[in-house]
């Protein structure tokens, strides 16, 4: 892991680090009320101080359509968009939170302890019900729940919520916390 991945993206010590990734517009099971609520958070995340967002749109459609949206946001560094490629586990690893439109990147972040959300809005499949139910996943299903059910804080990097009885997600978790501690921050 590389610690410098917040101060390649221009984000302080003290901001709380969003990873956000929109929903998939353009899949056959896109449910539209993932925009609202992706609309809804943004709002939410650009009124709050200390926040900063990384915006990880899903192709070049949907990037235009951010930055037209929210171009005011992303013109101050509220919202950034990468220019180039990120590692997506070590910015999750690096991020406070985690709100996504579901899929790989939700269970990448249950699976680092790092809190996530999900504005997913189509049928919610057998894993993400599983880490709904052991806490490790936060579904939002209104605009109410945006504030209501996010929590913005600084994380801990040592904070931790694997259990010790799954132990192969338990080396992965240590084998990543083991290698951001070894190298030079």
């Amino acid at each position: 892991m590389n610690p410098c991945v917040r101060k390649q993206l221009g984000f302080g010590d003290n901001d709380i680090v969003v990873t956000l990734r929109p929903p998939a517009v353009e899949a056959h099971y896109h449910n539209p009320e993932a925009e609202v609520l992706l609309d809804a958070a943004l709002n939410f995340l650009t009124q709050t101080p200390d926040v900063r967002v990384i915006l990880l749109p899903r192709n070049e459609n949907q990037a235009k359509r951010l930055k037209d949206t929210w171009g005011k946001w992303i013109g101050s560094r509220k919202i950034v968009i990468p220019e180039h490629v990120v590692d997506g586990i070590n910015l999750i690893w690096f991020s406070d939170l985690v709100v996504s439109g579901g899929g790989t990147m939700n269970r990448e972040a249950a699976a680092l302890g790092v809190p996530v959300y999900s504005i997913f809005r189509g049928k919610i499949g057998a894993v993400d019900r599983h880490l709904q139910q052991e806490g490790r996943l936060v579904l939002i299903e209104s605009v109410d729940d945006i504030r209501e059910k996010i929590v913005l804080k600084r994380r801990q990097k040592n904070e931790q919520k694997v259990s010790d009885d799954r132990p192969a997600l338990r080396a992965i978790v240590d084998g990543i916390t083991n290698v951001t501690k070894s190298r030079p921050g």
